[in-house]
């Protein structure tokens, strides 16, 4: 699959892609990168980007890693975010990193970084094969 069609698939989530406004930049087998410009609709009362958000950009870059170009779907079945530093604008990155993959398992390593190429938050993903 290309990135336009990953892209197309992934356009159904609604919530990550339409209400967040995450954007798919780059999909290889083993690889895949996200970004997110941070707006105002993406703050906490103190000022600073909301954990779920950044939650979510993490997530959704997880979805499209187990799933981009597999034959077969996933699932998150575990999931951990480690908050690093306070994001207050600009425009995020996610990328990913295939960790291990056997019949029934898959786990990822997510990093967000900023636009300085900071890490502001790691992401810790395991998801389970479902055969089709």
């Amino acid at each position: 699959m290309n990135i336009e069609e990953i892209s197309e698939r992934f356009k159904a989530d609604k919530y990550a892609v339409g209400l967040t406004g995450i954007e798919i930049v780059e999909v290889t087998e083993d690889y895949v990168k996200t970004k997110l410009a941070v707006e105002s609709k993406h703050m906490n009362a103190l000022g600073t980007m909301q954990g779920g958000a950044l939650f979510t950009l993490a997530d959704f870059t997880f979805a499209v890693a187990i799933n981009a170009g597999q034959e077969e779907s996933s699932v998150a079945i575990e999931c951990h975010i480690s908050f690093l530093k306070p994001v207050t604008g600009g425009v995020l990155f996610a990328e990913s990193r295939l960790v291990a993959k056997s019949r029934s398992l898959v786990a990822q390593e997510i990093t967000i970084t900023n636009e300085q190429g900071n890490v502001v938050a790691t992401f810790h993903g395991r998801g389970f094969v479902r055969r089709r």
